[in-house]
């Protein structure tokens, strides 16, 4: 298998082509490897035609270490022995970088595995950087990965305004097609950031490919994206995240599960499997969560088994499976209430899926699956023009 070379190996061959300047700040984490397995930290911290001056950490910390919606602290990188400032503390403004902090700096360079869905909140702590980099003047630099569900695929509908926040920032359905570097470009010409852009492509890559045809080492790109089957799913199946029904995390499973205590696998997992919805199969499963929803509790549910990658449809059949859920068991179905990524006055799944149109039709038992998937193919007709004009591969 021929390997993708990524844009982080461009820029540390040839930083001269890329940078302006003598400074650099660096948007990583675990995932920002060499294919060789060696993290770009040192990599830049030893290069002596330029000075490396901070870093900056995302959601899941600068090693991907803590759980979602875990506080990140500013603290020391121990490799490099350099300040890492936290995108992801206390509250909204700590999402972007300080200004102060980039006046210094006369590149920021942004390199982390996206996957492809648009909740995953890695994609809008770049437009934050991207943000901050034009009030500066600091060159912002993004070195393309793949996109590791293929770059051809498109599902869901753009997020309503109203429904703006950290896993919706900007109107990109729930799986966009799109590689880190073309939403990069989408972000500022589109959504109007207008920094100082450099994208550095990859080479090899094509759209038809998922991760394991990249000749790329899967890194988990946060605590609960163990595998490619995981990123496979979690474009539709983030929206349990909306709801009290476990998503698996505290399992090996994360989204590739979902029940409760209260769920009888047997039956739900028969329900599901008569809709023959496309590219998988569910299986009756029971687990036991160690952290977060139902820790400690037996959950009966299902477990999502892809057999057709190509032809499944995620956000799709996730809906199914929540309403399945609902009408089942509509006195033990609930959403979840508490804040959700900074926000209060909205509920969590109406973020997720960017509209209430969702919970309003789900909660009226009056959802038709197939409608809604029409309305998407508007918004998607609507999207379509905008992301053409910004792909690169």
């Amino acid at each position: 298998m021929k390997r993708v070379i990524l844009g982080l190996e461009k820029l540390l061959a040839n930083p001269a082509e890329y940078l302006c300047g003598s400074t650099l700040g660096l948007v990583v984490n675990q995932t920002s490897l060499t294919p060789s397995g060696q993290f770009s930290i040192g990599k830049f911290s030893n290069n002596k035609t330029f000075q490396l001056k901070a870093l900056f950490a995302p959601e899941h910390g600068i090693y991907g270490v803590d759980q979602d919606m875990d506080l990140i602290a500013d603290e020391t990188d121990p490799l490099s022995g350099l300040p890492v400032y936290s995108l992801y503390g206390s509250d909204t403004s700590s999402l972007t970088p300080s200004l102060t902090i980039l006046n210094g700096i006369d590149n920021l360079v942004f390199d982390i595995q996206d996957i492809g869905s648009r909740y995953y909140t890695f994609i809008y702590t770049l437009a934050n950087c991207m943000k901050i980099c034009a009030q500066s003047n600091t060159r912002m630099i993004v070195c393309d990965r793949p996109n590791p569900i293929n770059g051809l695929a498109i599902e869901g509908n753009l997020v309503k305004k109203a429904f703006h926040s950290f896993v919706g920032q900007y109107p990109i359905p729930n799986r966009h097609g799109m590689t880190v570097g073309e939403l990069a470009i989408l972000f500022n010409q589109h959504f109007g950031i207008k920094c100082d852009l450099k994208v550095i492509p990859m080479k090899g890559w094509e759209r038809p490919m998922w991760y394991d045809q990249t000749g790329l080492p899967w890194v988990s790109p946060s605590p609960n994206m163990p595998s490619l089957s995981t990123a496979t799913v979690y474009s539709g199946m983030c929206l349990v995240e909306g709801t009290l029904l476990s998503e698996g995390r505290g399992t090996t499973l994360p989204f590739e599960q979902v029940g409760a205590p209260f769920i009888n696998a047997e039956r739900l997992a028969k329900i599901l499997n008569k809709e023959n919805l496309p590219g998988l199969f569910f299986r009756p499963q029971y687990f036991k969560p160690q952290f977060q929803k139902w820790s400690g509790k037996v959950c009966g549910g299902v477990q999502l088994h892809v057999t057709e990658r190509n032809k499944i449809k995620p956000l799709a059949t996730s809906i199914n499976v929540l309403f399945s859920i609902k009408k089942l068991y509509p006195n033990d179905f609930s959403w979840r209430t508490e804040a959700y990524e900074f926000v209060k006055d909205r509920l969590a799944i109406d973020l997720l899926y960017g509209d209430s149109i969702l919970r309003e039709a789900m909660e009226s038992g009056n959802l038709s699956i197939n409608n809604l998937e029409k309305t998407w193919e508007e918004d998607i007709k609507f999207f379509s023009p905008l992301r053409e004009a910004c792909l690169i591969y």
